[in-house]
């Protein structure tokens, strides 16, 4: 017994007025096992009450990723005291260096603060569909500096927090997992215009990506310089992939239109001569 006394005694490392002893990394290692288990079963609270509610996980995750933060940093502050140094102290005595590093990473303190707003209000969840400086990105993981997300070419991109607080960001599935599309196309003058709505109301009809199917309206919004100007609008959940579900209706429509004589046409001007200069141009 008196062996294992003196081995747990045993002193690893002394800086100062501060020893490290093996009993020391027991007591380390045990305050990282209990932090990890009380995390795990936080997770599995949590998780456990929103199996069945796809909407609520984006929610849960947000308040879990708090949940851990604060765990982290109460288990840091204990294995500090552990090892005989005085959190309140040190705090006290660092005040003036924390205020020359906070200068020095003042916009990695922005990103953190950004992400602890992120996670609290939680107007971004996981799963949702960013437009970030006009890239379309599903968020993965919200971190406490950087968030992570998929673009439509699956690359992952890495997101500064602040960049989502502070910019104007169009959140797609933030109010429904629907949302609603539209397709431009022109025509040349002449065309049926209620042939051409028909067309454009078929070809969206005709996608099996496109929801609320009675919902799909085509309209004339303009006459153009070349053309006369439609819209055609409707809503789909796969918001992620849109680009492909719009390339399809496009082939569809162009197919349609090619098949009832409806023609694109290519931008026109047309060159007005006055006839004192048409004797110069012709030599006359």
């Amino acid at each position: 017994m008196e062996t294992v006394s003196k081995l747990l005694e045993f002193e690893l490392l002394s800086i100062g007025e501060y020893t490290v002893r093996v009993y020391s990394l027991g007591i380390i290692a045990l305050i990282f096992l209990v932090t990890k288990i009380i995390l795990w079963l936080i997770k599995k609270a949590l998780f456990r009450k929103q199996k069945n509610r796809e909407d609520a996980k984006g929610n849960t995750y947000a308040l879990f990723q708090i949940i851990k933060y604060i765990v982290w940093v109460a288990a840091f502050g204990l294995l500090l005291e552990t090892i005989g140094v005085k959190v309140t102290v040190l705090i006290a005595g660092s005040a003036a260096l924390l205020v020359g590093v906070g200068l020095g990473l003042q916009q990695t303190f922005n990103d953190v603060v950004s992400g602890i707003i992120l996670l609290s209000e939680r107007s971004i969840k996981i799963e949702d569909v960013l437009e970030i400086d006009g890239d379309i990105v599903k968020i993965q993981h919200i971190g406490l500096r950087t968030s992570k997300g998929l673009n439509t070419d699956d690359i992952s991109v890495i997101i500064p927090n602040s960049l989502i607080t502070t910019n104007k960001v169009i959140n797609w599935s933030h109010q429904s997992k629907k949302t609603r599309f539209r397709i431009d196309v022109g025509v040349s003058y002449g065309s049926d215009v209620d042939l051409v709505i028909k067309i454009l109301e078929e070809s969206a009809l005709e996608h099996k990506e496109v929801s609320k199917r009675d919902l799909i309206e085509a309209r004339l919004i303009n006459f153009g310089n070349s053309s006369m100007d439609f819209q055609v609008l409707f809503f789909s959940s796969n918001i992620f992939r849109i680009s492909k579900v719009k390339s399809d209706i496009r082939k569809t429509i162009n197919k349609k239109f090619a098949e009832n004589n409806v023609t694109i046409p290519f931008p026109q001007m047309d060159l007005h001569l006055k006839s004192n200069h048409t004797d110069i141009l012709t030599g006359k």
